[in-house]
């Protein structure tokens, strides 16, 4: 099960400092990559009403932002430029 999982979900290589919460946002962004993916498919296949694939992934980006600011990457990268 987990061949099949990394095959249809490959993970990438993280390559930027190595925080956990770098690490953490980099997980959740790949998430968000692929989910967006599904749903533009199945909007392209007609599978998906377009204005249900617009409000999912509009979803999927208030998650993402709200991840964000939950790890505050924002504010440690401000703090490193002062």
């Amino acid at each position: 099960m987990d061949e099949l999982q990394s095959f249809i979900c490959p993970r990438a290589r993280y390559y930027g400092q190595v925080k956990p919460q770098n690490l953490v946002f980099n997980a959740n962004l790949q998430e968000f990559a692929h989910r967006v993916s599904y749903i533009a498919n199945l909007e392209t296949a007609g599978k998906l009403p377009t204005e249900m694939a617009y409000a999912q992934i509009q979803d999927l980006w208030e998650q993402l932002r709200r991840s964000k600011e939950q790890l505050e990457i924002d504010q440690k990268a401000v703090q490193l430029e002062e």
